[in-house]
């Protein structure tokens, strides 16, 4: 079993940032890959960004409306991913959530066997 808790989240003005993180317990953490995903009001919950780590490095993979400004990044040691979201806009608003996966870069929901409680993020125009 792998527990994950969410952080980070709050009202931030339009163009303003904030970082999520999410901790892992429980397997190892570096074998996993990592996703952060949202659900805004009245819609479906959606891919946001993926992390996935080998021994060769780091893989990044991201949705085209996030793209160029979120990152997504992971502490290994600190079992522990991040979502560093820049430039941000009122349609960011939503409930994030961590989800972690055993299929390298997977943008899909059902992939995910692990998710958080998710954290509310505001974007206020």
């Amino acid at each position: 079993q792998v527990q994950l808790v969410e952080s980070g989240g709050g009202l931030v003005q339009a163009g303003g940032s904030l970082r999520l993180s999410c901790t892992a317990s429980g397997r190892t953490f570096s074998s996993y890959t990592m996703s952060w995903f949202r659900r805004a009001p009245g819609k479906e919950r959606e891919f946001v960004a993926v992390i996935s780590w080998s021994g060769s490095g780091t893989n990044t993979y991201y949705a085209d409306a996030v793209k160029g400004r979120f990152t997504i990044s992971r502490d290994n040691a600190k079992n522990t991913v991040y979502l560093q979201m820049n430039s941000l806009k009122p349609e960011d608003t939503a409930v994030y959530y961590c989800a972690a996966s055993d299929v390298p870069l997977s943008s899909l929901e059902y992939e995910y066997n692990y998710w958080g409680q998710g954290t509310q993020v505001t974007v206020s125009s």
